[in-house]
C-alpha cells in the first residue's frame, strides 16, 4: 500500500490516537484531558455505527527515561514498567475506553521500527554521517542556534529545556528533499494540521529550510537498536512514532487491524506537533505509507500560568479531582471549559461552578423536573406521542438537529463548541418547559399536558444519547431513568420512539452540588 495523500474518510472505520506519554514520571491532568478526550471521540464514532479502533500508550526508551530510571536506582526496563503501569491504571480510572496499549519496549514495536528503518534505507533517505549541534535531553530534539536564548551561561530551547552541544557518528534522514513535497502535501490536504494557527506554524518552519534529520544515537543504550548497526539505537522520535502502525500490525500489512491505517486523527500537545506533523509524514511517504489525514495539537492546562511539570511541582491528578467532584464532572469540565486548541489555566472555582450551574442546575434540574411531573401525572408511565403542536416545533426542530451538529464539530475536534449546542438544547428546555406550563394543564387539558412530557422526554433522550461519550456512566443511568434500554442508546436508535407506556424508574438526582468553599 503506497500514496503520499490521506485516503478518503467514510469507509465505516475510525482510528484515533493520543501520543504515546513519556514514562520519566506519573500522569497528571494534561495526560488525562488527551486520553479524554480520544475517548470523546471513539465512544460518538461508535454511537455512529463505526468500526472504531483507539490506541493510547507509552513512549519508554531515550536518553531522559535512562537518566531517570538511574536517578530511581532501577534498571530501565524495571522503571518503565513502573511508571508505564500507572498510565494504565489512569485509563482505566477515568473510563477510557483505548483498544490496545502499546509500549515501545514490546517486541512487537521493535519490529516495527526495525522494519520501518528497512523500507527507509531502500528508499535511499538513510545516511551514515556524524552529527554536532545542540541538543535537550528533556525535549530529546535538537535545535539550531537561532533558536535558544541564554540565562547565566546557559542555552535554553524554546521549550525552557536546558540543551548541551553534542557531537557524534549518526545515521541521518534526508529530511532536507522533503521540503517541497510536505508543502504541496500540506496545500493538498488543508485540514492535515489543526487548529489552523498551528497550521501556519508548520508551514512557515517547513518554508525555512528543513535540515537532514539524525536519526540514531551512540551515547547511549536504551533504545531501538538499529538494525545490522549493534553501535547506534534509534532516534527516540522515529522509534515513537512508529507505534501508530506497529498496533495496526505493521510491517504485516494483511493483519486484520491494518485495514484502520491510515488514522483519522492523531492527537497530540502543542509541543509535539513539529514531530507529528513534518517528520511522521515525511518517515511515511518515503516508506511508501499512507499519511494519517490529520493531526490536531491541543494547547496545555496550566496552573497559575504555568504548565503544569513535575520539576515545577504543580502538576494536578486527575484521580484525586474524580474522586473529590465525579469523574463525569470532571471529563465534562475538562472539554467545556476552553476550546480544545487552547491553553486552559485551571481552577477548583471554575470546575466548582461548571458542575454545579451546567450539571447540576441546568440539566439536573430540568430532567428532575420532567421525571418527576411523568412520575406524579402520568402513573410514571411514558405519555403517549401527541399531535405535534406549533410549540412544539420550537422545541423538537433543535432537538432533532442536535445529533447532526454535535457530530460536525466533534469532526472538527471541537468539543467545546459540542457541548454549547447540547446545552442550547438544555437551556432551551428549560425555558420551554416554564412556557407550556404542564403542570398547569392537568386539570384544563390533560391530552396536552402528555404531549408536552412525551416531547419533554424525548428531549431528554436525545441530550442523554449526545452526552454519552462525555459522561457514560451518567448518561446510563440518565438512560436507564427514561426507560431506555442498553440495546437501544445508538444514534440511530434515535428514530425509534420508544413504546407509549413503557414503565420508568422513580427519578433520582445525577449531580450533587459542592460548595463554592470547598477546600
Amino acid at each position: 500500500m503506497s500514496g503520499d495523500a490521506p485516503t478518503a474518510a467514510g469507509s465505516g472505520r475510525y482510528y484515533v490516537t493520543t501520543p504515546i506519554y513519556y514514562v520519566n514520571d506519573r500522569p497528571h491532568l494534561g495526560h488525562a484531558y488527551t486520553m479524554v478526550a480520544a475517548d470523546v471521540l471513539a465512544r460518538w464514532k461508535r454511537l455512529e455505527g463505526r468500526e472504531v479502533f483507539f490506541l493510547t500508550g507509552t513512549d519508554e526508551h531515550g536518553q531522559k527515561v535512562q537518566k531517570a530510571a538511574e536517578a530511581a536506582g532501577m534498571d530501565p526496563q524495571a522503571f518503565t514498567d513502573d511508571v508505564s503501569r500507572h498510565f494504565r491504571e489512569l485509563t482505566r480510572q477515568m473510563t477510557v475506553t483505548n483498544d490496545d496499549f502499546i509500549r515501545t519496549t514490546e517486541p512487537r514495536h521493535k519490529q516495527a521500527c526495525a522494519a520501518l528503518w528497512e523500507r527507509l534505507a531502500e528508499a535511499g533517505d538513510i545516511y551514515l554521517g556524524h552529527y554536532e549541534g545542540w541538543y535537550a535531553v528533556r525535549d530529546e530534539a535538537f535545535y539550531g542556534p537561532d533558536e535558544l536564548v541564554e540565562r547565566s551561561g546557559v542555552k535554553y530551547a524554546p521549550s525552557g529545556a536546558p540543551v548541551e552541544w553534542v557531537r557524534e557518528p549518526s545515521w541521518f534522514f534526508r529530511l532536507s528533499a522533503w521540503g517541497d513535497r510536505l508543502l504541496a502535501f500540506y496545500e493538498a490536504n488543508p485540514d492535515f494540521i489543526a487548529p489552523a494557527t498551528r497550521r501556519n506554524e508548520v508551514l512557515s518552519f517547513v518554508r525555512s529550510g528543513l535540515q537532514d534529520l539524525s536519526i540514531s544515537r551512540t551515547s547511549f543504550r536504551w533504545g531501538v537498536p538499529v538494525p545490522r548497526d549493534d553501535a547506534h539505537v534509534m532516534y527516540v522520535w522515529l522509534d515513537a512514532l512508529t507505534n501508530y502502525i506497529t498496533a495496526l500490525g505493521y510491517p504485516d500489512t494483511h493483519d486484520p487491524r491494518w485495514h484502520f491505517w491510515p488514522a483519522d486523527v492523531h492527537l497530540v500537545g502543542k509541543d509535539i506537533l513539529r514531530f507529528h506533523t513534518i517528520y511522521w509524514p515525511a518517515f511515511l511517504m518515503a516508506a511508501g505509507l499512507p499519511t494519517p489525514r490529520r493531526v490536531f495539537a491541543h494547547g496545555w492546562w496550566t496552573v497559575e500560568g504555568e504548565k503544569m511539570s513535575k520539576s515545577l511541582g504543580n502538576a494536578i491528578s486527575p484521580v484525586v479531582l474524580a474522586e473529590e467532584f465525579g469523574l463525569d464532572p470532571l471529563r465534562y469540565f475538562l472539554l467545556r471549559e476552553v476550546p480544545f486548541g487552547n491553553d486552559g489555566d485551571f481552577s477548583r472555582r471554575a470546575l466548582i461552578g461548571r458542575l454545579n450551574s451546567e450539571l447540576a442546575n441546568d440539566f439536573g434540574n430540568l430532567a428532575n423536573r420532567v421525571l418527576s411531573l411523568i412520575a406524579k401525572n402520568c402513573e410514571g408511565r411514558l405519555p403517549a406521542v401527541g399531535e405535534t403542536a406549533e410549540a412544539d416545533r420550537e422545541l423538537l426542530g433543535p432537538v432533532e438537529a442536535l445529533p447532526g451538529q454535535v457530530a460536525e464539530a466533534l469532526d472538527r475536534q471541537a468539543f467545546h463548541e459540542a457541548l454549547e449546542r447540547v446545552w442550547a438544547v438544555v437551556r432551551l428546555g428549560n425555558s420551554w418547559i416554564d412556557s407550556q406550563k404542564p403542570w398547569a394543564l392537568r386539570k384544563s387539558d390533560p391530552v396536552r399536558m402528555a404531549a408536552v412530557l412525551r416531547n419533554l422526554h424525548t428531549a431528554l433522550r436525545t441530550l442523554a444519547t449526545v452526552l454519552q461519550p462525555v459522561m457514560p456512566g451518567t448518561m446510563a443511568a440518565m438512560l436507564d431513568q427514561l426507560g431506555v434500554g442498553e440495546g437501544a442508546r445508538s444514534l440511530s436508535a434515535l428514530a425509534s420512539p420508544l413504546p407509549e407506556g413503557t414503565a420508568l424508574p422513580a427519578p433520582a438526582p445525577l449531580f450533587r452540588k459542592v460548595e463554592e468553599t470547598a477546600a
